[in-house]
Order: structure tokens, then C-alpha cells, then sequence
């Protein structure tokens, strides 16, 4: 399969469903109508709502969806997520993979919030990484939008940040502000971030003309402080590695501008949903 065609909806109910649901087939009467009810068992932010109904209605295209809370809206138990109507078994077929793709995104989204959340009132921005399921990045980026978050870069394409293995396979930063002007001139409307492991390369980063953003790798409070202060030319700093709920707000206390996560995307729990099916007429 070429990677490009990859399709994660269609490539998750191949998987569950296969050739049939042999269960519900031989169970469930097939013109049997039912109503579902995707019910949220926990306090949680929704993510995930368009990619739910969408698999609902791949599996049968009759069934009626209706999203009675939104993407970013917080729900606590028994709150109804999602509505389905339409023949039981297609429900029944499309179930877990609507599950799980909602349970997923909707721990992205509820993490997320809890970070933004524990900022508090200071300005820095919380950012996901590249740190994603693979192929899920575009839902999962959503999903920190709807907590709250902010994205970073989508992909190696769309925007520069020059890391230690790169500065490694460089050989240092021996002509590395030529590079950055010259690539300023080929690329002059692409961000360009570069990360710091001490402050002696913050110290050589903001003299260099053409950086936006300096990411401040794995640094203290006070380490920080000390960055922001060598601060020119309205250059951004983004604080990473090491942020927990506990320290994110000693971290945002700093003036920092972007706090990045990685946990959003690489460690949050999914959620518990349920889908409960609460009338069935024929």
C-alpha cells in the first residue's frame, strides 16, 4: 500500500470488521432500528466528534448522527457525547472503532486543557510535538486545538527548527549564521527555530539575524530567566522537555512564550466512553 493512500478511518474498520460482524450478523435481526448513545463515564474534554460520526456513517451511510456536545466543550459523567440512529447492526459494527478513535482524541484534548489550565493567567502558549500516533497526527493535533493547545509544526515541511543532531552532523556552529541568511533568502517566509542546550548557544543564537524562535531545551526556571533576558530582535522562546502538571506553572511564571509537550500526543489516557444502545423498536 502506498503510504500516501493511507487512510486511518478505512484502514481501522478493515481491521475490526474484516469480512463481517459474525456476532451481530447472526444475533441481531437485520432490519432491526436502534438508537445509541455515546455516553461520557468521566470529566473530559470532547475531541474527535467529525471523525466518529464519520465512521458511523461508512459503515452505513442511513445512519443518523447527531453531535449533542462539541469538540472542546467539557462534559462530566452521563453527559451524551454523540447520537446515532439507524439499523442496529451497522450501529453495533461501527462501534468500537467510533469508540476508540473518541476515547483517543478526547484524552489528547482533556491532557491538553489540564496543562492550559495550570498556566493559569500567564501568556505562554501550550504546544503539541511531532511526538503522534503515526498516521493520526492531523486528528490528534485537533484534539490539542479543542483542549485549549496550540500546534507546532505539522511536519518536516512546513517550518525549520534546527536540533542538536543537526548542529552534531554540522560540526558545530562554525558558518551556521551564513546558512541561516542564506536559507532567510531562499525561504523568506518559512519560521525558523533553532534549539539551545545552555545558555552559551542562546547567547550565540540571539545575534544571529533571520531566527524567530529559540526552543530551550530541558532548562530550570532559573536557566529560563536568564535566556529571556539575552532576548533581541522580538525573538520567541519556547521552553521543552521535563514539563509536568506540576512544573508547567513554575515554567509559564518565567515569561516564557511556548511551553512544548510531547506527553499531549505520546502519553495521554484515553478517555471512557461507553456507547449504550437505550431503545430499540422494529
Amino acid at each position: 500500500m502506498n503510504p500516501d493512500d493511507y487512510n486511518p478511518i478505512a484502514a481501522a474498520l478493515k481491521e475490526d470488521i474484516g469480512n463481517g460482524d459474525i456476532t451481530s450478523d447472526f444475533f441481531v435481526p437485520e432490519r432491526l432500528q436502534a438508537i445509541g448513545r455515546i455516553v461520557a463515564h468521566q470529566p473530559a474534554v470532547i475531541a474527535g466528534t467529525a471523525t466518529a460520526a464519520e465512521i458511523f456513517r461508512k459503515v452505513d451511510p442511513a445512519t443518523e448522527v447527531q453531535i449533542v456536545h462539541a469538540d472542546g466543550d467539557a462534559v462530566v459523567p452521563g453527559d451524551v457525547v454523540i447520537e446515532v440512529r439507524g439499523v442496529a447492526r451497522s450501529i453495533l459494527k461501527a462501534e468500537r472503532v467510533a469508540l476508540n478513535f473518541l476515547q483517543r482524541l478526547c484524552g489528547v484534548a482533556t491532557l491538553t486543557r489540564q496543562f492550559v489550565d495550570a498556566v493559569g493567567n500567564h501568556p505562554a502558549k501550550i504546544l503539541d510535538t511531532r511526538k503522534t500516533t503515526p498516521g493520526l497526527r492531523v486528528l490528534e493535533k485537533a484534539a490539542v486545538v479543542a483542549g485549549g493547545g496550540v500546534n507546532h509544526r505539522s511536519g518536516l515541511y512546513d517550518m525549520v527548527l534546527v536540533k542538536d543532531n543537526h548542529l552534531a552532523a554540522l560540526g558545530g556552529l562554525s558558518g551556521f549564521a551564513d546558512q541561516i541568511r542564506q536559507l532567510r533568502k531562499e525561504r523568506p517566509n518559512i519560521r525558523i527555530e533553532v534549539e539551545a542546550d545552555d545558555l552559551e548557544q542562546v547567547r550565540a543564537f540571539v545575534e544571529i539575524e533571520g531566527i524567530d524562535a529559540i526552543l530551550l531545551d530541558n532548562m530550570v526556571p532559573a536557566q529560563i530567566r536568564e535566556a529571556l533576558a539575552l532576548r533581541r530582535n522580538n525573538i520567541k522562546f519556547e521552553a521543552s522537555g521535563g514539563i509536568t502538571l506540576k512544573n508547567v506553572r513554575r515554567i509559564a511564571a518565567t515569561g516564557v512564550d511556548f511551553i512544548s509537550i510531547g506527553a499531549l500526543t505520546n502519553s495521554a489516557p484515553a478517555v471512557d466512553l461507553g456507547l449504550e444502545m437505550t431503545h430499540v423498536h422494529g
